[in-house]
């Protein structure tokens, strides 16, 4: 078993800007597995605000890389388990491995990843285009430019219901709201109603993460569903987020990978919360690992191959919101040029 890395700077269409970042460049991290003939690709992007860079993500995996060359192990679960005690600072690290080892051991099989999981793709969501914050104009511009039926509006501006009617004169398609923590308490509760009349289905994460009071508030008086994002990075957070949000959004990269995020979807469907997987602006190859989980989710938000121009990948493509599968086993991607 070989563990080789590749590494890519992403160039996005538009200027990506959320209530804490902006970004015109994405880098990314692939990480392969290769034995045998067959070959598994995982993905995690850099990410400032988690303190993620690829040479921090490349140190990691090589601290466990002698566990990983050994292929002393049966599947991708029981890696993640040899490995997460070095791996547990770094979930970047541990994702794009994981997803590697996932897509590998599906191949092994000949099955395409969700078949490996015991699913089928007969029902599964549309996922959304996410409209990052610009002037009014250029949201107006992002969205025309990319006829789609869901978009998520990120928020966090002095604007924000302003952004949002303005948006709605222009499309009859159906809206997420995600302020990144930008807003208060009473702030949400008196956007809500306003929102859900523009045609908002729900709001993700309005408050900082360690407002928990607000968001106790919030989850009681809120017209409008509310989705963790920020309050739910690890396992144990879905438990925690209980009370104060009606569903959840589980990033692979946050959480350590597939294995993780399969755990949380199950706790979070015996709890009776929704279920949403998000993604960070990964190529086709973190995306299409996304979308093998989504006969298990409610929601989606996987467009982020959509947003970079040289994609270094192919995989999943879309079809206006609809997700369609690479005719290809494990995740169905492949890297078109390596570095």
């Amino acid at each position: 078993m070989q563990l080789l890395f590749h590494t890519f700077d992403l160039q996005l269409k538009h200027t990506f800007t959320i209530a804490h970042d902006s970004r015109d460049v994405q880098p990314t991290l692939i990480v392969e597995l290769r034995d045998n003939g067959i070959s598994g690709l995982g993905e995690a992007t850099s990410n400032p605000y988690y303190g993620i860079t690829i040479e921090n993500m490349i140190k990691a995996l090589n601290a466990v890389k002698s566990i990983v060359e050994s292929g002393d192990f049966e599947s991708a679960e029981r890696l993640w388990e040899l490995t997460h005690p070095l791996l547990q600072s770094n979930s970047f690290a541990q994702c794009a491995l994981d997803e590697a080892a996932h897509d590998f051991f599906a191949k092994k099989k000949n099955q395409k990843l969700y078949e490996s999981w015991g699913l089928n793709i007969e029902h599964i969501p549309l996922t959304n285009f996410t409209i990052g914050i610009d002037t009014i104009e250029k949201m107006v511009s992002k969205m025309k430019e990319l006829p789609w039926p869901i978009y998520k509006i990120k928020l966090g501006t002095n604007e924000d219901l302003r952004i949002v009617a303005e948006l709605r004169k222009n499309t009859d398609a159906l809206f997420r709201a995600d302020a990144n923590c930008a807003w208060t308490a009473e702030q949400t509760i008196a956007f809500a109603p306003e929102l859900k009349k523009l045609g908002v289905e729900f709001i993700e994460q309005p408050l900082a993460a360690d407002n928990i009071e607000g968001m106790r508030k919030v989850f009681t008086e809120s017209a409008l569903p509310v989705i963790a994002d920020e309050s739910c990075i690890i396992e144990s957070d879905v438990k925690s987020c209980y009370g104060l949000f009606h569903g959840v959004n589980i990033k692979l990269t946050k959480c350590g990978g597939p294995t993780a995020a399969k755990r949380m979807i199950n706790e979070a469907k015996a709890l009776g919360m929704k279920t949403m997987i998000g993604c960070m602006t990964e190529s086709s190859v973190g995306i299409s690992a996304i979308a093998h989980f989504l006969p298990l989710l409610d929601y989606v938000d996987m467009d982020g191959s959509l947003l970079i121009k040289n994609d270094p990948a192919s995989g999943v493509t879309f079809d206006y919101g609809r997700i369609l599968f690479a005719d290809r086993n494990g995740s169905g991607a492949i890297l078109n040029a390596i570095h």
